[in-house]
């Protein structure tokens, strides 16, 4: 008997950034679930900050409609649109483990929780969205699933979508998750477009964006515009390399600084306490000691 979905819903959202321990009890909590069911994990550790952030890039923060996220986990993914500009309000997030729900509620407790199957997104949406879609996030793995389920996904996250809407997935494979010309169908259903590689995730991920086929024909970019959206994609990858190392030295900066105040102190302690010092602190004491004026 299929569980019908469980729909929570709160409010107020902190967006601070996990601490250290956090991440490493993120990584223990995927680990088990992927343990106990990896067809429905599907992988042994979250997404990592430069593959998440990858992924929120292609979500418009200024467009209209809920943002729907399938198999949220831990919420890397969920953090990284929070910071992209989307309002939590605006965040619908699809969960089948239950324990991540509860995680997911207690992050994010402004974003509206469905604890229900993915791949069957209709029915476990059905009355929970105010209007379509402006775009659907997946960290499903798809690769476990046949060609006709991810197909089938594909179509319902369309059919719940603005017409400009894009289904974003990301994948470890080379080549994209959902067929790109299916035996099941003629012709494309759909206009993809990858990524450049997310080499310093680890590992490596890319991440493919769909959209509904137009019917158009495809216009070939003049190979100056080629030039200048690669350029735009390095200087984006740079800035964002550079924002980490930042975060890294300062972190490593303020816990070596504390470390050698407290070593210092430690040792200024010791001195005042050991009585072979207490002469040559007598001395520094009268040398810095301001000396007293003469009345004339």
């Amino acid at each position: 008997m299929r569980q019908q979905p469980m729909r929570r819903e709160a409010t107020g959202h902190s967006g601070v950034k996990a601490p250290l321990d956090e991440r490493f009890a993120d990584e223990a909590r995927f680990f088990k679930a992927w343990f106990e069911n990896p067809a429905i994990t599907g992988a042994v550790s979250p997404s990592g900050r430069f593959l998440a952030r990858m992924m929120a890039r292609y979500v418009d923060p200024a467009s209209e409609g809920p943002v729907v996220e399938l198999g949220p986990g831990t919420g890397p993914v969920t953090q990284a649109l929070l910071q992209r500009g989307v309002a939590p309000e605006r965040l619908v997030l699809v969960e089948f483990d239950p324990a991540f729900c509860r995680l997911l509620e207690r992050r994010f407790p402004r974003c509206q929780i469905i604890q229900g199957d993915a791949y069957n997104l209709a029915r476990t949406l059905d009355g929970v969205l105010d209007g379509p879609a402006a775009a659907v996030v997946s960290s499903l793995p798809l690769l476990n699933k046949p060609d006709i389920e991810r197909l089938s996904l594909l179509d319902q996250a369309f059919g719940m979508m603005r017409p400009e809407g894009c289904f974003i997935q990301f994948t470890y494979g080379m080549v994209s998750p959902i067929p790109r010309r299916p035996k099941l169908t003629t012709g494309a259903r759909f206009d993809a477009e990858p990524s450049p590689p997310v080499w310093l995730n680890l590992p490596p991920a890319r991440v493919w964006v769909y959209r509904p086929a137009t019917g158009a024909p495809v216009v070939k970019k003049r190979p100056g515009e080629a030039l200048i959206i690669k350029l735009r994609e390095s200087r984006d990858r740079v800035r964002d390399d550079l924002k980490e190392t930042a975060e890294r030295v300062e972190t490593r900066f303020r816990a070596r600084t504390e470390r050698a105040r407290l070593e210092i102190e430690l040792r200024t302690r010791k001195v005042r306490e050991d009585k072979a010092f207490q002469p040559a602190l007598e001395l520094i004491r009268k040398i810095g000691a301001p000396k007293k004026r003469r009345g004339r």
